[in-house]
């Protein structure tokens, strides 16, 4: 695989993600955006960076993903990829005229589809051509690494047979897809038999501790049902997902702290969307649990040039052999704030928000849905206000992504008449 960022140059021209994997050998920097946009993304930073930076930028962002690379030698800075219905909108919308070609194409070969089929043949056709782009990273390093995560339809959170039909269909799409499955009852238990079959899971719509232990319980029933079928796990993963600033701020604590006359300051948020991640990665460490926590929804907090930065999100739990999976909007602000981020400890993972803070943060039911071991029941996941307003953004980007399908079907075949 990648050398170690320390291996690549001197550590003043590290990207600012690179330092992080420093901090711990088995962390791993993911790519949280379809890797189709990854050159057009990179084309506009470079375009955008400072004279003075624009050759070290190039080279840094070479080094975490470059496609020839990537399908020469088998590595890249990039150790998987996910996606969500969303960013693979962004794919369709980088380039719509040649997936409306596609969509053309696919309405030619299956004239007895509807609009819904032919949405789904398209997704896979996105999650195929992501995974082509990385297969040589999974094959190098023995299915460890390479993975792209493809999701199963957020319209279907609570529907296990929809939610297992399309996570098998996804697992056949190419060895090195990942099924991303949502955190409700159901999830869970579509999470159970594909672990069951040796398939790679990646848990979303994720926000709390009771959540992630009904993930790993699912994860070890299933790996006992698999080995006791004899089936090959030599290339099986499960990553669980932990949505950060989505818990503190999509949900309902602000809300519940405002009618309650509590103050909460943006770094006792913050703290307390840490102190979550934390105790769900103790939990699993203590138990030698194999799934490996996925840090997502990071932000950046910038004064502008001249003052401060930070981004607690990776700050707080530097050192920890967690995925942290970066969306492009992310790791830019990352670059544009890197000479005023203070250095990563790496034994960030180690500490722990104060005694005083947690108690304060759990006089609010919410806090204590999502931090205390029997903070909700399964039955509760999907209603959890978190959740649920993840959830129906997913499903409204889907709703989009099927009508962009709709209004070239009926192109082409306007076209044919």
């Amino acid at each position: 695989m990648s050398e170690p960022a320390s291996a690549m140059s001197p550590a003043s021209s590290l990207h600012v993600l690179e330092k992080l994997a420093a901090t711990n050998p088995d962390c791993e920097i993911w790519w949280d955006s379809s890797p189709l946009v990854y050159a057009g993304w990179k084309a506009g930073v470079l375009a955008k960076a400072p004279p003075e930076k624009t050759a070290a930028w190039e080279a840094q962002l070479t080094r975490l993903f470059d496609a020839e690379t990537a399908a020469g030698k088998g590595t890249m800075g990039f150790r998987g990829v996910t996606t969500n219905p969303p960013l693979s909108l962004q794919a369709i919308e980088a380039d719509p005229g040649f997936w409306a070609g596609r969509i053309a194409a696919i309405a030619r070969e299956r004239p007895n589809d509807d609009v819904e089929a032919i949405y789904w043949a398209l997704y896979l056709e996105v999650v195929a051509a992501g995974a082509a782009m990385i297969r040589a990273v999974y094959d190098v390093s023995g299915g460890k690494y390479g993975l792209v995560s493809g999701q199963v339809d957020p319209r279907f959170v609570t529907d296990y047979d929809a939610m297992l039909a399309q996570g098998l269909e996804l697992a056949e799409v190419a060895p090195n897809v990942m099924v991303k499955v949502p955190g409700s009852k159901e999830g869970y238990a579509v999470i159970e038999e594909l672990t069951a079959r040796g398939i790679s899971t990646n848990n979303t719509t994720s926000f709390t501790v009771p959540q992630y232990i009904a993930c790993m319980e699912a994860v070890s029933r299933g790996l006992e049902r698999a080995r006791a079928a004899g089936i090959d796990l030599s290339r099986w993963r499960s990553v669980i997902t932990h949505m950060s600033a989505r818990l503190g701020n999509v949900g309902d604590l602000k809300a519940q702290a405002e009618a309650r006359g509590l103050s909460l300051t943006a770094e006792e948020i913050l703290l307390g969307e840490i102190a979550v991640l934390k105790r769900a990665y103790r939990w699993g460490k203590e138990r030698g649990h194999p799934s490996k926590m996925l840090q997502c929804s990071m932000r950046v907090t910038d004064e502008g040039p001249g003052g401060r930065a930070s981004s607690g999100h990776i700050a707080l739990i530097a050192g920890s052999d967690m995925v942290y999976t970066c969306p492009p909007g992310y790791i830019a602000q990352l670059m544009q704030a890197e000479d005023r981020l203070p250095d990563f400890d790496a034994r960030a993972i180690d500490t722990d928000a104060s005694p005083e803070l947690i108690e304060k943060l759990r006089t609010l039911p919410y806090f204590r849905q999502a931090y205390d071991f029997d903070g909700m029941r399964p039955e509760e996941f999907a209603r959890f206000a978190a959740f649920a307003a993840t959830a129906s953004e997913f499903a409204a980007a889907t709703r989009k992504t099927v009508d962009f399908v709709a209004r070239a079907v009926e192109a082409a075949r306007r076209r044919v008449a």
